[in-house]
């Protein structure tokens, strides 16, 4: 591996590209008309165009892609995360063409993105699922939630990111969303397959990172708990995740190990799992083949670079370290600052930044590719920065958010970041004692 192509933009293209600048690698980055005078491509080797602005004519365009790839003289793709991070036919077209594809197997990104084959397979691995079923039609659906018992979730069997899932509490309810559940998953993953599953009230989102090489070895590098969420968004995510006791976090962490070598996972991945926090049992979600955007507090409590040991193990080189090698030192929380009005339900909110500023701190990492004159395109994701807090304990971390954040200045579009001040000063944040409806009904 020599030239890595990343098909991105935003702070994760940059993020991949000082990685590949601590490995000695050259980078291209590939990006959309609007974003060739981002700072990810004008950090780069090289920055080439997709397509316009909308993602469904340039990120979206694997058969572009690879051809971009391919005519810059790169060996290798990096998709990041989003886009087309999680698509077979991206790592399929790429390898067919020689091109190192920075990630799992096809196969095993296949699976992952079938909510359904992965719920069996961890069934095959002894790890714990929600009762579920696949539904086809509400004749289905009505007594297989009965079987299951209310209130369920309606969910995508593909796709991510928080969209084709609905809550219904009863059979009308089941039978009014199932239709609006499919057909926004099939306009979003081009796949309407619909599933019910258990919805746990007392819900905790918590998330295991692991990683595995080409040689058989896996290691969990602790744990991530993600319960503040915003309609199923992440809002707030911190490392290692408060108030779970001892023998739940072994075991959430042995289970998603489990789980990674049933399925022959190499490279880095994240198993994600809900706790039922009144009575500590914990159940399989699904798995991610890719970087998450929380990545970052892992690597301040573990001390090790997530992008860079992706490449590394992209490469075929071994993991280089043992399970008993992985240490978490101190307490880590990452908050997302996104363009989005809080007073029009947090819409995104896309328009130019006039000022953009953001404190240095001790122990306070920024993650960001925004600048005084940046343009935020309507095109994607609203996010502006991460800002990622490393403390000796909990406390500490938050207070070092609450000061940065503070000093936050951004002009030009609104953001979250009252939201994010409200929801890390609240006393049931601070007490670790958030479940996954919590923020929606704390800071209405």
């Amino acid at each position: 591996m020599k030239r890595v192509f990343i098909p991105n933009r935003g702070e994760i293209a940059l993020r991949i590209v000082r990685a590949c600048r601590e490995l000695d690698l050259e980078c291209v980055v590939g990006a959309s008309d609007v974003d060739l005078d981002g700072v990810a491509a004008r950090s780069a080797d090289r920055a080439v165009c997709l397509g316009p602005g909308p993602a469904r004519d340039s990120y979206l365009r694997d058969d572009v892609v690879v051809q971009a790839a391919l005519g810059t003289g790169c060996d290798a793709i990096h998709p990041g995360y989003g886009f087309l991070s999680e698509s077979t036919r991206l790592a399929a077209r790429a390898r067919e063409h020689g091109l190192v594809f920075v990630g799992p197997s096809t196969e095993a990104i296949a699976l992952s993105g079938d909510k359904l084959a992965a719920r069996a397979a961890a069934q095959r691995a002894g790890v714990p699922v929600l009762p579920g079923a696949e539904v086809e039609s509400p004749g289905v659906a009505r007594p297989a939630a009965r079987r299951i018992g209310y209130p369920v979730l309606v969910k995508a069997a593909g796709g991510g990111g928080g969209r084709g899932i609905k809550r219904a509490g009863d059979g009308d309810e089941l039978e009014a969303v199932l239709g609006l559940a499919r057909s926004e998953a099939g306009a979003a993953f081009a796949d309407d397959r619909m599933y019910v599953e258990r919805l746990i009230e007392a819900a905790r989102h918590v998330e295991v990172q692991i990683a595995g090489d080409d040689h058989g070895e896996v290691v969990q590098l602790g744990e991530r708990d993600c319960s503040v969420q915003r309609r199923y968004q992440k809002v707030i995510e911190e490392s290692p995740a408060p108030s779970l006791p001892g023998p739940t976090r072994d075991a959430l962490r042995d289970a998603a190990v489990t789980f990674t070598r049933a399925i022959g996972y190499g490279n880095l991945g994240t198993v994600e799992f809900v706790v039922d926090s009144s009575t500590g049992d914990f159940f399989f979600l699904e798995v991610n083949c890719r970087i998450q955007v929380e990545h970052p507090v892992t690597e301040a409590v573990t001390g090790r670079d997530l992008v860079v040991l992706q490449l590394e193990l992209a490469r075929g080189r071994p993991l280089g370290f043992a399970q008993e090698d992985v240490t978490l030192a101190g307490h880590a929380i990452e908050c997302r600052l996104n363009a989005e009005d809080p007073a029009r339900g947090f819409i995104p909110t896309p328009g130019t930044l006039s000022l953009f500023a953001v404190p240095e701190r001790p122990r306070l990492r920024v993650d960001t590719h925004c600048y005084a004159g940046a343009i935020v395109p309507p095109y994607y994701d609203s996010l502006l920065a991460k800002l990622i807090a490393h403390g000796d304990d909990r406390d500490q971390a938050i207070e070092i958010l609450l000061d940065a954040l503070e000093d936050v200045d951004v002009e030009g579009v609104p953001t979250n970041r009252s939201l994010l001040i409200g929801a890390l000063a609240h006393p049931d944040f601070r007490a670790g004692a958030v479940r996954t409806d919590w923020l929606e009904r704390a800071m209405r």
